[in-house]
């Protein structure tokens, strides 16, 4: 029985209720058979990450691991953890675990790129006859043997500097350069020629890159390298000046292909 207080409320008069049994309310509830077998069940990625942790990677690893796309082949030892199916049921060893399977080559020529242009050169130099090469291909294989690389004159024909007469075969790119400017290796090589070129490239280096390729730097005003040293790109292997057959102070840069000399700007 209750009674009405003064606000309201209803204040019981007898003994409260007994509180219903645990045991009562979960037989009251009728239990999901499939429960627990589906508790007991993981996916793949659910299992990597668990295993990860367990053994000490972490969780974190452990997703990265199962995102990668990567085999993944997960083997516990037997000494390791052991999941069980559910309640009561004996501990079972984690099955393997895979995931989609992914090539990954680590072989240089793979990994050549423009990041690697000595690589790439060597790849390039190797895979067929030089002579052959397309200027697509051979286009960035060379480094620049300057700094600062402005044309002063193109390779072709072209109005001679020295005599006024038209239709003289330019072999090179002339570069601007103040005398004694640096002067770098364009790729890794042999130095097959130091000296003085007496048909107008003064004092002349000339560099064997193998295959049949080599460049030649014309009109320095000293020289850093010998006959038969290795030189590697990028190396200062000279000084610009105006040596030779010159109006001034700039370097005339030749790539020679079989002896023959191409347009630098393909190789560059």
């Amino acid at each position: 029985m209750t009674t009405q207080t003064t606000r309201g409320r209803r204040r019981a008069t007898g003994p409260a209720p007994e509180p219903r049994p645990a045991a009562a309310l979960q037989a009251a509830r009728p239990r999901d058979a499939q429960r627990d077998e589906r508790r007991g069940r993981r996916s793949p990625f659910r299992q990597v990450t668990d295993f990860a942790a367990a053994s000490g990677v972490g969780q974190k690893a452990g997703i990265a691991l199962a995102a990668t796309g990567l085999v993944l082949t997960v083997a516990l030892p037997a000494t390791g953890p052991v999941m069980a199916t559910g309640p009561g049921t004996p501990a079972a060893a984690q099955p393997d675990v895979t995931a989609a399977a992914a090539k990954i080559d680590f072989s240089r020529t793979a990994v050549s790129t423009k990041g690697d242009p000595d690589g790439k050169l060597k790849q390039l130099l190797s895979a067929q006859s030089v002579g052959t090469i397309t200027r697509a291909a051979s286009a960035g294989t060379l480094g620049a043997p300057l700094e600062q690389m402005v044309t002063a004159s193109p390779f072709g024909y072209r109005v001679s500097p020295i005599t006024g007469g038209a239709g003289e075969f330019h072999r090179g790119q002339d570069y601007a350069a103040q005398c004694g400017t640096a002067v770098h290796a364009a790729a890794s090589g042999t130095v097959t020629f130091s000296g003085w070129h007496p048909y107008g490239g003064g004092n002349r280096i000339v560099i064997d890159h193998g295959n049949g390729l080599e460049t030649t730097y014309n009109h320095l005003s000293s020289s850093s390298v010998h006959v038969g040293q290795k030189v590697s790109r990028d190396d200062i292997i000279a000084m610009s000046g105006t040596t030779g057959a010159s109006t001034g102070c700039h370097l005339h840069f030749e790539v020679m292909v079989n002896g023959d000399v191409v347009d630098p700007l393909g190789w560059l």
